[in-house]
């Protein structure tokens, strides 16, 4: 199926998600197009100046400096709702960043969307306006049906919209005809409360956004640990000797990092990127509470070497570093830690063997590297004592992801880099909270040793057969297998693959339900029956009947903290998620013997029950009160490994398929600068140097030339889909960056539309973001 053949609207060549993101709406819609190549720091007074100009954009000059001085904070903070990124562990005062200011004060708009907006417009007028005009009408503000005799959202009270809720569900032919939904914004309780929900009703159908992000690294971690997470955390980046930076656009999705990456090269660690783009987190930064750095404009470096593989030679190079390391212990033994190997690891010889039998030059090839590259990478790993391995989306948005977070835990293993201080693996979740949902049961695939726990704690009869993540979810949707979608948090239509086959799939639902703070593209490509139930945010006071409530989060790495809002609500009709989550199990489980109502009045209530369910949580209420809160144990990190063979293990995977020949290149979606997400707050792109656009794709100089595409011009871009559909984008412009040959880049969600519901990895059940097939040609209509 073609992105053209479902609802027009959603055609990028002319719809929502045209040239401009914010169709002429926002602070850029209206400018000129421009490109010039960026030469500053990251963050620096070009961050301050972005952070002054949201602040009167959204007019928070009075609220959003109280904001910044209460996020991130113990004592009464709120948890930042963008990355997830730890918090700092000296108490640092401004622990913020741009984008978390964007976030922050984005929630905290004063604009609002009640049903006086819906009486002006239609769904289908609200259909072709961008997904910026849409968000920035403003929070929601009351409960709302879909009225499709007058095409509009109506108002509802809450319980009526939460017994429509329970009449769609109880009627479903079985509970697996519904799919519960999680982005990462939903808090630990509020997940905790959505999986009993979902499983007391009788389902594992708990699709989420890690579906599509990281379920590599936690297949991988898994498997070669016998742990879904990382072992390593800030203390570890603090004192590692070298750092390796792998698929991570850090300046712009975890800038909080910067401030680590600066401290590292201050103390003399080596530092090493690997990205196809050498990212502005890749060259220096200026750290903006460095108030003395700041006033001096003074830079400091954030790399010591950067290595521009192609897209998806990541595996390569790590396996480029083994094969250097194994030759050097020939000569010389220490290279190895053969203690560590002997003692805690299985599968040596055979990862061994299969590294001497790789030709360098099939690793040249599938890294797009020199040998002398490779050995340079390898010469700063075999010389460190301490080393940390970090990635992110670039690393696991591919069909080999899990085979190439393996290979990086092979290369740990190798000189023994775990389970101790300054070194180990480290994946950098993108969203706040989106480690803690997997961690609080949001897991299509339950282990059965939580599923026992579940069940004898909380007296339910879970099931145990595995459900549908988000690649299942949208095909069961299409093929009517699933006919109720229940959404908390997020936009799935946009953050899914194939923009057009998911909406046809909600559009197919007999109910679509979307909890969320903003209208966003979802609510408009509904079901034949929908719901919009408007929360609150992360900034704002949660007061049930035992008082003022606070929630918690866990962190990229494994620390538990507590988050409590300071705003007043933007509605007095607003719910919190847990509320809302109480309400629809209520209306749905009218038997059920859960203490929804004494668990929403104290939310210390439900942090009992998690203790006594979830490995790690023991004591939870009095150990998240503690300064900076707690970190669940890794039985990784202190060398135990829950792995059929009690230790960690070696994988021997081949290297993935050849690199394609002739005019293919290979295509990866990113974020901008300027968005979160799917939240575009602006067409600009400052780190990369791009104004006013969105429709672009980045491509080498070279590759460009041998195509006939001009610097500016207007190409056309075409993929062919595993299921043999053809998809194409027209009249993109073309930019010259420095990447390397048969690599081309551009933004989601736009160039979602390119990856079919068939593109996924068979390894991870990833939608293939970051590798895309595509032929990119100038436009035929130029």
């Amino acid at each position: 199926m073609t992105a053209s053949e479902v609802d027009p609207t959603l055609d990028p060549q002319d719809g929502p998600v045209g040239r401009s993101a914010t169709g002429g709406d926002g602070p850029t819609g209206d400018k000129r197009p421009s490109h010039r190549p960026y030469h500053h720091p990251a963050a620096g007074w070009g961050a301050a100046k972005s952070v002054g100009r949201v602040l009167l954009r959204e007019r928070a000059l009075l609220d959003g400096p109280r904001a910044i001085l209460k996020m991130n904070h113990e004592n009464g903070g709120f948890d930042c709702p963008g990355c997830a990124w730890p918090d700092d562990r000296k108490g640092l005062k401004l622990d913020i960043c741009e984008n978390g200011i964007k976030h922050v004060t984005w929630e905290m708009t004063p604009k609002r969307v009640g049903a006086d907006f819906f009486a002006r417009h239609t769904v289908s007028e609200l259909s072709q306006w961008s997904d910026f005009a849409l968000e920035d009408q403003g929070r929601l503000t009351e409960p709302l049906v879909y009225d499709g005799t007058v095409d509009r959202y109506v108002p509802i009270t809450w319980q009526d919209a939460f017994d429509l809720i329970g009449r769609e569900l109880r009627a479903l032919d079985s509970p697996d005809e519904a799919a519960f939904y999680t982005s990462g914004r939903l808090g630990n309780e509020a997940t905790f409360l959505y999986q009993l929900m979902a499983r007391e009703f009788g389902t594992n159908n708990l699709p989420d956004c890690s579906n599509m992000c990281h379920e590599a690294s936690g297949r991988a971690l898994q498997a070669a640990l016998g742990t879904g997470k990382g072992t390593a955390d800030l203390k570890d980046w603090e004192t590692a000797d070298a750092l390796f930076i792998m698929g991570v656009n850090a300046a712009s999705n975890a800038p909080r990092m910067l401030t680590a990456l600066a401290e590292a090269h201050r103390r003399g660690a080596q530092i090493v990127h690997v990205n196809p783009l050498v990212e502005a987190a890749a060259t220096s930064t200026i750290v903006p509470h460095e108030f003395m750095d700041m006033a001096r404009f003074k830079a400091t470096r954030t790399s010591t070497l950067n290595l521009q593989v192609r897209s998806g030679g990541d595996m390569a190079l790590m396996r480029g570093i083994a094969k250097a390391v194994l030759e050097e212990s020939r000569t010389d033994p220490k290279a190895l830690d053969q203690e560590f190997i002997a003692r805690h690891t299985h599968g040596f010889e055979e990862y061994r063997a299969l590294c001497e039998a790789t030709p360098w030059e099939d690793l040249e090839r599938h890294s797009g590297l020199t040998r002398r590259q490779i050995l340079k990478a390898a010469e700063v790993y075999s010389r460190s004592d301490r080393t940390l391995i970090s990635w992110c989306l670039g690393v696991t948005q591919h069909e080999h992801g899990v085979d190439t977070v393996r290979e990086i835990i092979n290369v740990l293993l190798l000189r023994g880099n775990l389970g101790r201080e300054g070194a180990g693996p480290s994946p950098v979740r993108g969203h706040s909270n989106v480690q803690g949902n997997r961690t609080c049961g949001i897991d299509h695939r339950p282990q059965p040793e939580f599923l026992d726990r579940l069940a004898e704690v909380c007296g339910i009869d879970p099931p145990r057969h595995h459900g549908m993540d988000t690649v299942g979810t949208i095909e069961a949707m299409n093929q009517g297998r699933v006919k109720v979608f229940l959404g908390m948090g997020g936009n799935f239509v946009l953050a899914a693959p194939d923009t057009a086959y998911t909406a046809q799939g909600l559009g197919r639902c007999e109910l679509t339900v979307h909890v969320s703070t903003k209208l966003n593209r979802s609510h408009l490509v509904h079901g034949k029956k929908a719901l919009i139930l408007p929360c609150l945010g992360r900034t704002e006071k949660d007061r049930q009947r035992g008082g003022l409530q606070a929630v918690t989060v866990e962190d990229s790495m494994s620390m538990v903290h507590m988050s409590v809002g300071m705003r007043k609500p933007a509605s007095p009709h607003l719910l919190s998620e847990p509320a809302i989550i109480a309400g629809i199990a209520r209306a749905v489980l009218p038997d059920s013997r859960t203490p929804w109502e004494e668990y929403i009045e104290d939310y210390d209530r439900i942090r009992d029950t998690m203790a006594r369910v979830l490995d790690g949580f023991e004591d939870f209420n009095r150990r998240v009160r503690l300064p900076l809160g707690f970190r669940i144990k890794q039985p990784a990190r202190e060398l135990v490994f829950l792995t059929p063979s009690g230790r960690a293990e070696f994988s021997a995977a081949p290297l993935p398929e050849e690199p394609p020949q002739g005019d293919v290149l290979i295509l990866q979606t990113m974020r901008s600068h300027d968005q979160w997400n799917t939240t575009i707050y602006s067409d600009n792109d400052r780190y990369r140097g791009v104004s006013n656009l969105r429709t672009l794709v980045l491509m080498n100089g070279d590759d460009m030339r041998a195509r006939g595409i001009t610097p500016g011009g207007l190409v056309d871009i075409t993929a062919t889909a595993r299921d043999g559909s053809r998809r194409q984008l027209r009249r993109y412009t073309a930019i010259e960056y420095g990447m390397p040959r048969g690599c081309a880049a551009g933004y989601m969600p736009e160039m979602n539309v390119l990856i079919a519901a068939s593109d996924y990895s068979r390894q991870s059940n990833q939608p293939l973001m970051k590798n895309i097939k595509v032929r990119v040609a100038p436009s035929a209509e130029e």
